[in-house]
């Protein structure tokens, strides 16, 4: 991430349609203009009647006031984060709460797939007459199961905001599965819906492209930049004709024909099967293609991303080992056999092998969102007249009706959880007492049990009772920053013209730029043809390469937080300009929306052999400060993808469940081991 100062000209800004008048012009670096102090404290409010006078405010600043439809700083948004910050700074004030008279038999601090699951998995087993309270400290529920959602000329379109799809949903575990069931997502029935989708941009005869930036190839291409599209669709891309025609000298090409062919060399030789296992274990990926491939840096170029897409750093601080089982070029000639069918694929903390093709990755127009919304309708069923996974599609939620106190569930947005503490003694207290910025005042409420489905690192700061040894586990792991941005197009004529669908652009401002998936569910209808309004998905990985990973994961996250809106916006449209221009794409004209999604703390830390003891990566030793950390304490659970060191949506859910069993135990009996940590 570069600083606050955009590459591109801000004499272009005019051209790059900056001073058009979509939504965004309300918001200076991410801050809401206009609405003054109302639209500060409405921001931060989530009781009842509180969101008609936020919609109030954010109408008069000409922003859709239904937040699925809020562009410009998304994700981590203002008025999400701050409080937390002061909590961590010492400088939020934790005296004179006001305490909101209500007792919950649960309170579940988090919305997003874990709180919301472990609120189902709870009334499922206690049955009816149970009140459960989940806070949130966004403005709309999901967590990263976030929906973006856009009207360009009549028509809706969506993309997700986070959290992309159930990926390899045949490995799910049983938890998993029976919430998908639960909540009336039948992904077979998906599938066959969308059969015809699934080739329309082949059909069109769309293909994926290298983008080579004339910052850095421009003395092999004359200062212009440089694409060169892939014949056809494949995973990785590689293939003679792609390399032949890359702006890199012939000694690069030549090692990169090498290890692309179907008998690359052994690198590696001279080493037994399980000592090169080892090496690949504990060396990076950047050091096999480098050291022991010999690829140089210009081939090295094609893989620096590896790994960014699950462990938000790249192929210097990510296993050569994973590369081999995730089915990277230039280990066939090892020797190391068959990569066992699901290694690591179902070890919960590891599933590196969840990235292999063939299992059936379901992705929803608006990702894991489809999930978040539908496990609403379930659990506050007067939200939405939606039932069906079909009726999701185009189904709009009443957010006013998410915290009515007649609801067994509510639902409590924009409401910051920054202190939760026992009433008296945590091996015999009844209830906790769970405080919470919201409206920009000091709230309380309190819980026979509370299952803490937030972030591992932020439960230190918010509950200081817990063991020393239990809140140095929690936080070990450091969450890897990423941005997606959804673009709202008014066409992709584009694309079309030019025959490809998407760009992969190792060392541009956004690595990835490509067309939404071709998918719809129910009314909601993908762009059938080039002239329909559709989403362009756009992805900027937060990596500091060359720090170690978890520093990375530091580093990069300051430099996200100081990026403004502006940037992005201005970097966004230069980058499709100069990747569409010669297909007759204009930022000014076919650009609709932006939404910049920032998560600061996206995926879940994962263990990595580089850096992490190799025992945490490849079995399931109670060591792991996961499992450490994720210990029940008095009436408290903890429930996230953080507890089981993944960031798969399955894994949020496994840990739901065992924190609402803890809960349950505790309830039957009342001297369960469970009752301390």
């Amino acid at each position: 991430m570069p600083d606050d100062t955009a590459r591109t000209p801000r004499t272009d800004d005019r051209r790059l349609g900056m001073d058009c008048p979509i939504e965004r012009r309300d918001f200076l670096n991410g801050v809401l203009l206009g609405a003054g102090t109302l639209a500060a404290g409405a921001m931060a409010t989530g009781a009842t009647g509180s969101s008609r006078a936020f919609a109030a405010a954010l109408t008069g600043n000409g922003l859709d006031p239904y937040p699925p439809r809020r562009t410009g700083m998304r994700g981590a948004h203002p008025g999400a984060f701050e409080n937390a910050h002061a909590l961590r700074d010492g400088t939020l004030s934790l005296s004179g709460a006001v305490d909101q008279g209500e007792i919950y038999d649960l309170v579940i601090v988090g919305g997003g797939l874990s709180g919301l699951s472990a609120a189902h998995f709870y009334h499922k087993a206690m049955g009816a007459g149970q009140k459960v309270l989940v806070l949130d400290n966004h403005d709309d529920f999901g967590g990263h199961a976030k929906r973006n959602e856009f009207v360009v000329n009549g028509k809706t379109i969506v993309c997700n905001g986070g959290t992309l799809n159930i990926e390899s949903p045949g490995r799910y575990n049983p938890w998993a599965r029976s919430v998908l069931e639960d909540i009336g997502l039948d992904l077979a029935r998906f599938r066959t819906a969308n059969s015809a989708n699934r080739h329309l941009y082949a059909d069109f005869g769309l293909a994926g492209a290298y983008a080579f930036d004339r910052e850095t190839f421009g003395k092999a291409t004359g200062g212009k930049d440089m694409v060169v599209r892939l014949p056809k669709e494949h995973f990785w891309g590689f293939n003679p004709d792609v390399i032949d025609k890359a702006p890199i000298s012939a000694a690069a090409k030549a090692a990169l024909h090498r290890l692309t062919s179907d008998r690359p060399p052994d690198y590696l030789e001279g080493l037994s099967v399980v000592q090169k296992k080892d090496w690949l274990a504990r060396h990076s990926f950047r050091e096999f293609l480098i050291e022991k491939a010999g690829i140089g840096e210009e081939g090295y170029w094609f893989f620096q991303l590896m790994g960014c897409g699950t462990f938000c750093v790249g192929a210097d601080a990510t296993p050569a080992l994973f590369g081999w089982v995730q089915g990277y070029p230039g280990f066939a000639g090892l020797g190391l056999g068959e990569i066992p069918d699901g290694l690591f694929a179902d070890l919960p903390g590891g599933q590196h092998g969840r990235q292999k093709e063939g299992d059936g990755d379901v992705h929803f127009p608006d990702g894991n969102a489809t999930v978040a919304r539908a496990l609403i309708a379930k659990l506050v069923p007067g939200a939405t007249d939606a039932r069906s996974q079909e009726d999701l599609g185009l189904a709009r939620f009443d957010y006013d009706v998410l915290d009515r106190p007649d609801n067994p569930t509510r639902i409590r947005l924009s409401s910051i959880v920054v202190h939760v503490e026992h009433i008296g003694n945590p091996a015999g207290a009844e209830e906790v007492a769970v405080r919470y910025m919201n409206g920009g005042k000091l709230r309380q409420v309190r819980g026979k049990a509370v299952i803490l489905a937030s972030w591992n690192m932020m439960i230190p700061y918010v509950m200081p009772e817990l063991p020393a040894a239990q809140k140095e586990a929690l936080a070990y792991g450091v969450k890897g920053p990423l941005v997606y941005t959804s673009v709202a197009l008014t066409n992709w004529r584009a694309f079309h013209k030019l025959g490809i669908s998407r760009f992969d652009c190792p060392t541009m401002f956004h690595h990835e730029v490509g067309l939404t998936e071709a998918v719809s569910l129910g009314g909601l209808a993908h762009a059938a043809n080039p002239d329909e309004p559709i989403v362009a998905h756009l992805v900027h990985y937060c990596t500091k390469p060359g720090l170690p990973r978890r520093d990375q994961h530091r580093a990069a996250r300051a430099d996200l937080l100081a990026t403004s809106f502006e940037t992005f916006e201005r970097e966004t449209r230069a980058q499709m300009q100069r990747l569409l221009g010669p297909g007759g794409f204009d930022a000014r004209r076919d650009i609709a929306a932006i939404t910049v999604n920032r998560w600061p703390h996206g995926y879940a830390y994962t263990y990595n052999s580089l850096y992490d003891p190799v025992e945490w990566v490849y079995s399931e030793t109670p060591t792991r400060p996961c499992v450490v950390g994720r210990q029940p304490f008095g009436l408290v659970s903890i429930a996230n993808s953080d507890a089981a060191a993944s960031p798969h949506t399955d894994a949020a859910m496994l840990e739901a469940h065992r924190a609402v069993q803890e809960v349950i135990e505790r309830k039957t009996y009342p001297f369960s081991p469970r009752r301390t940590a």
